[in-house]
């Protein structure tokens, strides 16, 4: 194993992510020196027309991998030699390796999402969900949802109702097509949240507040904020609640392992997670 290793994240807006450090502290705990760099598309003033650039520019570099973040989870998939069955499965990448001259993708949001679920709401009722968001995120979460939670009716919607559909065909029959939200959420037990809304740059709720009730459970996925304002919304009215930092961890950590052939302590690195977002204020 070498002693260093340079990794990196491309995405929008990620400016406040907490993935570079929680990557090298990991890293430095195994006595491994990890160089993690973001490349903001923001700042950049570029969109995904410039992933192949950074890709090149990575591979040159000698990269041992780099994770993808919104908007490029499905614009990156063209670019790359080789899916996992994950990866092909959800049609969307979140973890790219770099190795002997081949990218290889990766989808470990999937199962991060299931885990950090899992911690977060054991016991709760999982017969039928709304899901908000249908892109690279949401056909990760989405396909947990379904295969690894055993939630039985996902009814999905989007603002583009044709990648809502899309999707919903694809997990068919555990999911389907949402057009009418207050009837969704009038038989769901709970929400998952997949949609950008309620980061630090495109604040407010993804839905009616009204829509919530104490006996429904929410699942969100941004985590910077991590107390989203669904989340306060939901925790006032009683619901149960998962932030966004299980799935940022557990996906983080599936993403170490590899890039570096380590297994990871999950347990410090939500313990690091929560450090850093403790520091923020």
């Amino acid at each position: 194993m070498a002693d260093s290793i340079f990794c990196g994240l491309i995405g929008s807006g990620i400016k406040d992510s907490h993935t570079p450090r929680l990557h090298e502290q990991e890293a430095a705990a195994h006595g491994l020196h990890c160089v993690y760099k973001k490349f903001d598309l923001d700042e950049l003033r570029v969109g995904v027309e410039a992933l192949p650039e950074l890709l090149a520019d990575a591979e040159r570099l000698g990269y041992a991998g780099l994770n993808i973040t919104y908007p490029c989870k499905q614009a990156i998939l063209p670019l790359l030699h080789e899916l996992s069955a994950d990866a092909r499965a959800i049609g969307a990448v979140n973890t790219v390796l770099l190795k002997h001259g081949r990218r290889i993708g990766y989808n470990t949001d999937s199962t991060g999402f299931a885990a950090g679920f899992r911690r977060a709401l054991a016991g709760v009722k999982v017969e039928r969900a709304v899901q908000l968001g249908a892109g690279g995120a949401g056909a990760a979460v989405a396909r947990a949802a379904i295969a690894d939670l055993g939630i039985r009716q996902l009814t999905i919607f989007d603002v583009n109702p044709a990648k809502a559909m899309e999707l919903a065909v694809k997990l068919a029959p555990g999911a389907q097509y949402g057009e009418n939200l207050p009837a969704a959420m009038g038989d769901a037990d709970g929400l998952i949240h997949c949609t950008p809304t309620g980061m630090s740059k495109l604040p407010g709720l993804p839905l009616p507040a009204a829509l919530l009730h104490s006996r429904h459970w929410v699942a969100e996925i941004v985590y910077v904020p991590l107390e989203t304002a669904l989340l306060r919304e939901a925790r006032s009215k009683g619901c149960r609640t998962a932030d966004g930092s299980g799935m940022a961890v557990f996906q983080a950590a599936g993403a170490f392992k590899l890039f570096t052939g380590i297994d990871p302590d999950v347990d410090r690195m939500l313990r690091h997670f929560k450090s850093m977002e403790s520091s923020r204020f």
